[in-house]
Formats: C-alpha cells, sequence, structure tokens
C-alpha cells in the first residue's frame, strides 16, 4: 500500500510499531522491519553505548529501513541525534516536541525526523520547524496521554499540517488503518499490539496479563508520575493513589536510585529529567522523582515480570486484544483486513 509514510521512510506497509521503553529493542524492531513495517528502538532506558550496540544489532537483523525514538528533553538528547547520525538510521521519534535546533542537525544528516504529538498545536509548532512527519496519539493510546479521542484528534491535526499524519491511539487491525486513511492519515502507529506479539521479549506472565485485560481494566491515573498516564490497572497502581506524600516521596527516591544506577545518570541529571517532564504542572517532588523513574516501574513488569512491582503501560486495545502472532503475521493480518475492508467499500457503491 502505497501513501505519503511508505514513500517518506522506504516500508512497504503504513505500520509504526512505536519506541516503548523497555519493550521495543532489536528482536522486536527487526522483526516488525522486515515484516515490512517501520520498526522504532526505544532509546530512553539505554546508556550511549547501549544505544550503539542495540542500532547495530538491529542492522544486522535486518536491511530494511528503522527508526530510533528519543526524549527531546534528556540531558544527553545531542549526544543521542550524533549516534544516530553516525550510525545512518533512517528515522529519528520523539515522544515530546524537539527543538528546532535538534530537527535541523537531524535533517541535515539526511534523517527523516518524526516526532509525537497529543495536540494540534504542538503539531503546527513542529511542522513549523521543519519535521517531515508527525504521530498524533489521541487519549485511547498508552503511556502519557491526553484527554481528546483519536477521532476527534486526528482530523484536526490533518487539516492544520501540510506534512504526513501518522494516527496512534486504538489501533491495531486492518479497519483501524482503513479508517486512519479515510481520515486522511498516511499510516497507524501501533504499541499495545506490537508488544503483544510472539517477537516482542516481554515476559510471557506479562503478556497474559494483558491479554486477560478487559478494557474496563484499563485506567489512566496521575500517580506514578503526576502526569496523565493510561495503563492497566493493578494493585500497585491503587496502592499509588492511596500513598500519602511521605511513603509516595520514600518509593520514589529508592526507585530513582536504582534507575540512576543502571542508566549511568547523575543525581543532577535524574532530577533536571524529572523536572523536564514537569510541563508547567504543579508537581510535588515525590511526582518529580516518580517523572524520572518512571523507566524503572516500566522494566520491573516490561523485563523482570513483576507485575507486583511494576507498572504496564497500555492503550485501550488491551481489552480487544487476544492473541499473540508474530510480527510478520500480524502485519500481513492487517494489510489483508485493510484490503478487504477497502473492496468492501467499493462492491457496496
Amino acid at each position: 500500500m502505497d501513501t505519503a509514510l511508505t514513500r517518506l521512510v522506504g516500508v512497504r506497509h503504513p505500520i509504526v510499531q512505536t519506541g516503548m521503553g523497555w519493550v521495543a529493542g532489536p528482536r522486536l524492531v527487526s522483526a516488525t522491519a522486515n515484516a515490512g513495517a517501520l520498526g522504532v528502538l526505544a532509546s530512553a532506558t539505554m546508556t550511549l553505548d547501549q544505544l550503539r550496540d542495540a542500532v547495530r544489532e538491529v542492522r544486522s537483523r535486518t536491511d530494511a529501513p528503522f527508526g530510533v525514538n528519543l526524549r527531546a528533553d534528556s540531558a544527553d538528547a545531542g549526544d543521542r541525534v550524533r549516534v544516530i547520525i553516525d550510525e545512518g538510521v533512517r528515522v529519528a521519534s520523539f515522544a515530546l516536541a524537539p527543538s528546532a535546533e535538534l530537527i535541523g542537525a537531524l535533517k541535515e544528516a539526511g534523517v527523516v525526523v518524526i516526532p509525537s504529538v497529543g495536540a494540534r498545536r504542538h503539531a503546527e509548532k513542529v511542522a513549523a520547524w521543519g519535521a517531515d512527519a508527525v504521530i498524533v496519539q489521541g487519549g485511547e493510546g498508552g503511556g502519557h496521554t491526553g484527554e481528546v479521542a483519536t477521532t476527534v484528534l486526528l482530523p484536526q491535526v490533518v487539516d492544520a499540517v501540510d506534512i504526513p499524519v501518522v494516527a496512534a491511539g486504538g489501533f491495531f487491525d486492518g479497519r483501524g488503518l482503513v479508517a486512519a486513511l479515510a481520515y486522511g492519515a498516511a499510516g497507524v502507529a501501533l504499541g499495545t499490539r506490537f508488544l503483544l506479539t510472539s517477537d516482542s521479549t516481554v515476559p510471557d506472565a506479562v503478556k497474559a496479563r494483558y491479554l486477560a485485560a478487559t478494557v474496563k481494566d484499563v485506567t489512566v491515573t496521575r500517580a506514578v508520575d503526576g502526569l496523565p498516564h493510561r495503563m492497566l490497572r493493578t494493585d500497585l497502581v491503587s496502592a499509588l493513589e492511596d500513598s500519602g506524600r511521605v511513603r509516595s516521596l520514600s518509593r520514589a527516591v529508592r526507585r530513582a536510585a536504582g534507575f540512576r544506577r543502571l542508566s549511568g545518570l547523575t543525581w543532577r541529571q535524574l532530577l533536571r529529567d524529572g523536572l523536564a517532564m514537569k510541563h508547567g504542572k504543579d508537581l510535588s517532588w515525590s511526582q518529580v522523582l516518580l517523572a524520572a523513574n518512571t523507566p524503572m516501574l516500566l522494566r520491573s513488569a516490561m523485563v523482570d515480570g513483576r507485575t507486583d512491582l511494576g507498572v504496564m503501560a497500555s492503550g485501550q486495545v488491551a481489552g480487544v486484544i487476544d492473541d499473540l502472532p508474530s510480527c510478520a503475521e500480524l502485519v500481513e493480518r492487517i494489510m489483508k483486513e485493510a484490503e478487504g475492508v477497502l473492496q468492501g467499500l467499493t462492491a457496496s457503491r
């Protein structure tokens, strides 16, 4: 299927696997790329050396284009951009709007820049700064999310910018792809659906929790890091919501210390990253620390399999997913279903 997205990044199918921390590693990204979609490597939880090694591992597994996702507000964002440029990565995506300077450096090196946004004004801003495309995530999406549904936000953004728009939040099948194209999008981005594949390295017990979830088991909470965060409802989430300020601060400090050791960040850098996530919100110090060490809470579940100690970011689509196909099977299924839907629409005229 030929769209502005496939032409821009050089993939066969207008599908993007999002850069999920601790989930989107070399195995998942290369499997997605070999299936003809755009795999995106999550770098926020990696050191610079680990990022370079991961990029090289993906390249050893596939000849297809792939991307790397960055946190634009991280203290070493510039260094990560340099790794992407040096290693010849095709696409750079961002969880937050990157600066005009970062966009300029990447574009000068021939890297395709695709920020993720959750509001029309943010899409307009990055488009004006030179972004090549934009992923727009509606409130149905997992992780940090907004309040506007994709069906409302997507057409707003499509009408506001002249660059390709990729739709995210609530997509998992071929019907959704056709719907996104009808709204004017150039493709769809899937997170939870790719997490729940056989190529994902997420522990089986964690995948089982996702598969058992209903739509009502997916909630939005501010208790983890002070920002709206869509995830599975667990005992830990309930405990965080019920914790007092002192207990929350103590837990946050312990988690932050663990992430600092893993990431190699200093306490100053850790706090800086946490403060950068405030976005003008009135957060307590425990929330600032939690914002900086949220990766540790995700790691507990996504790597260690501790559903009792970790958080499980999730789109609402977890409630309608019931299988674990390979990436190749998933992409083929989506495209076949999309073609069937389009043929049916044509036949019904």
